[in-house]
């Protein structure tokens, strides 16, 4: 599809119009709440001004949204087969439209608080509390594709802690003899080629997602389930990639903050050995097409990274917000793109 039958069709059709802004809407907040994960250390330890590592992190998430696509684009429709609607495009698009809502309303009063947030399990908890109140149960939703969640939420969680851990234990091997005044400027370097990977992680990951829900729904806008194997636009990766660009931009230091100066204090090679560690994650995980957490891969490599110190290096205070808006993520979504399919129904 080219911009021009898009913003055609956009302009005739009306659910299509609601379900693009909603779209966009939450491709912003990524970028509020999300993205800012991938530039807070490199940012943190001042190893590039926050405004160049914005304008990078927007270039390299566009890279990894282009490149991954091309590569395997599993991770880009997976959200798909989250729930089953049996060929009903009127239930599924409501069900989108619900938990778009839901990541929107969830992720802005998470980043009022500096709290980073996954949008990828914010978007499974809305899907699933939408098809609940559609179907009147859990008869909609896809076990066996929840359990992908599942692992990749154990997979984010626990290989970002370690590999932030054995990244730093084998940088500090490398680089024992040398003098540590001498090696910063080489890992402010690093930590920029960090920030970066982690940039075109991210895009590859949530920058891919977002725009399978995208295409989604203008396929179920226009009365289509089957996606098929339609090819992501280019202008579609450069629409999204700026809106997350722009969003870190207005409102992602206070999740830089939070990740990157709070949570553990970080000295240069620190911060690149985390990036490194989280940006290896997400490799492994885009190729294999399972869907993780950017959020979480990130966060807990810098807790893996503080480890390697002493478990009192880390905020523990820090660690148990995060720790406690994760697990509220999938009921409070799921809660409220319930209540928005109900209030969206009496308009239907």
């Amino acid at each position: 599809m080219n911009i021009v039958d898009f913003i055609s069709q956009v302009v005739q059709n009306p659910v299509l119009l609601i379900t693009v802004i909603l779209t966009c809407g939450v491709v912003f907040v990524n970028g509020w709440t999300d993205a800012p994960n991938a530039i807070a250390t490199c940012i943190a330890t001042r190893a590039i001004p926050p405004r160049a590592a914005i304008m990078m992190s927007a270039v390299f998430n566009f890279c990894g949204v282009f490149v991954m696509t091309l590569i395997n684009s599993t991770v880009a429709m997976t959200i798909k087969n989250m729930v089953n609607f049996d060929g009903a495009t009127d239930e599924a698009i409501l069900a989108l439209c619900a938990s778009l809502f839901a990541i929107i309303i969830w992720a802005v009063a998470a980043w009022y608080f500096g709290i980073p947030t996954s949008e990828s399990h914010a978007l499974i908890a809305g899907l699933s509390g939408a098809a609940i109140a559609l179907h009147g149960g859990i008869g909609g939703i896809n076990g066996s594709e929840w359990m992908k969640v599942i692992y990749g939420l154990v997979l984010s969680t626990m290989l970002g802690f370690f590999s932030g851990f054995i990244c730093t234990k084998l940088t500090e091997f490398l680089f024992r003899k040398a003098d540590r005044r001498k090696t910063v400027g080489f890992f402010q370097g690093a930590q920029v080629f960090g920030g970066a990977a982690m940039s075109f992680m991210h895009g590859a990951q949530d920058g891919q997602k977002f725009m399978g829900v995208l295409m989604l729904g203008i396929f179920l806008a226009n009365g289509s389930e089957t996606t098929g194997n339609v090819q992501l636009p280019i202008w579609m990766m450069i629409l999204c990639s700026s809106l997350m660009a722009l969003g870190t931009s207005l409102g992602g230091y206070k999740i830089i903050k939070s990740v990157g100066m709070d949570m553990v204090k970080l000295n240069t090679y620190q911060g690149f050995s985390a990036d490194l560690g989280a940006a290896f994650c997400l490799l492994l995980a885009s190729l294999t097409g399972i869907p993780v957490s950017t959020t979480h891969t990130k966060t807990t490599s810098i807790m893996g990274v503080g480890a390697t110190q002493r478990l009192s290096a880390i905020n523990l205070g820090v660690v148990k917000e995060m720790v406690f808006t994760w697990i509220l993520t999938f009921p409070g979504c799921g809660l409220i793109a319930y209540a928005a399919v109900k209030i969206f129904s009496l308009f239907g």
